[in-house]
């Protein structure tokens, strides 16, 4: 059984045309990284998964449970509004930015969701947030602001924040492109740890060596379409299309 599968996800913004008829399926505990040039429509498709950004045409299942379908920009199906919430509320999604919030402390920034979303016992999610912190390795700036922390640190306290929901699957958009490159090391072990430990990951990045090492599927995007995907040995040692060897030569 699917965890997440799309059928001809179309998506356009005015004259752009973003997604093509995108389709992909991804099994419970894979992990699935998404590469290509910019503007080839990575992050709209990872925005559309847990419905950031509508999309026009296509469907989208999770769980093999239909949440939504639409033609022509119509909207066909909608999953019930209870069902649809914690569906949603079980995808973790980590930005490119980290999105914290400023005036809170890092424990206050993870504890914030389970406890006004999901209405959880504050003493519970505090120790469960601080066993989180510890995760990530940094148990010991749980009273600090994030303006005290390097952007590495604060990654991986949104990558707790997201863990704190108790996702089934986690979606990662380019997490490393904003950060220093000797920074981006730190991030990329917290996620290669959550690979080892089974969680369903699906990784928009730029970072290769990550992509080779921790992918089971690596899928080439260009244009709005899925144009290559394979193993990681496939992608990155035999890449059948042109633009693909094009697209590695410059990034490699």
């Amino acid at each position: 059984m699917s965890i997440i599968k799309t059928e001809n996800i179309d998506v356009s913004f005015g004259e752009l045309h973003v997604l093509k008829g995108v389709s992909l399926e991804v099994q419970p505990k894979e992990v699935v990284c998404i590469i290509g040039p910019s503007g080839a429509g990575k992050s709209t498709f990872l925005r559309t998964l847990n419905r950031l950004e509508k999309f026009d045409t296509g469907k989208i299942y999770v769980d093999d449970k239909l949440l939504d379908e639409y033609k022509d920009g119509k909207h066909v199906f909608k999953m019930p509004k209870h069902e649809r919430s914690k569906v949603l509320l079980e995808m973790g999604m980590v930005f490119q930015r980290f999105n914290l919030f400023p005036h809170k402390t890092v424990l206050q920034n993870v504890m914030l969701a389970p406890v006004h979303v999901k209405k959880e016992n504050r003493a519970e999610t505090k120790k469960r947030a601080m066993d989180l912190l510890a995760r990530v390795g940094l148990a010991d700036k749980a009273d600090e602001y994030p303006n005290r922390l390097s952007g590495g640190q604060q990654q991986r306290v949104a990558i707790a924040r997201a863990l704190a929901m108790e996702p089934k699957i986690m979606l990662f958009d380019e997490p490393t492109s904003a950060l220093d490159p000797e920074l981006v090391g730190e991030v990329l072990n917290v996620m290669k740890q959550l690979a080892e430990e089974g969680m369903t990951m699906i990784v928009v990045t730029h970072e290769m060596g990550f992509a080779r090492e921790v992918a089971n599927r690596v899928l080439f995007m260009e244009s709005g379409k899925i144009v290559e995907e394979g193993t990681p040995s496939e992608i990155f040692t035999a890449p059948k299309s042109e633009r693909l060897q094009q697209f590695l030569k410059s990034v490699l």
